[in-house]
């Protein structure tokens, strides 16, 4: 019975600790996609594996919105 409550317990803090993670790194994203011009919530694309690194090289090689409107 013990080990069952160990699990349990190693599984939440695995989600807690995805969580802490998602929270660090969707924010910064998230405000960058705001400065380049996107919209923010096309910062939660980096969650996801493959579109992130597809995500980051649109984000790096293509014109931005905000300098097109002479914001940078």
């Amino acid at each position: 019975m013990e080990n069952h409550m160990l699990g349990n317990t190693m599984w939440a803090g695995h989600w807690l600790w995805m969580l802490v993670v998602a929270v660090v790194v969707v924010i910064p994203v998230w405000r960058i996609c705001q400065r380049t011009g996107y919209p923010g919530w096309m910062g939660l694309l980096i969650l996801f594996p493959v579109v992130n690194l597809l995500f980051l090289y649109f984000i790096a090689f293509t014109a931005w919105p905000a300098d097109k409107a002479g914001g940078a």
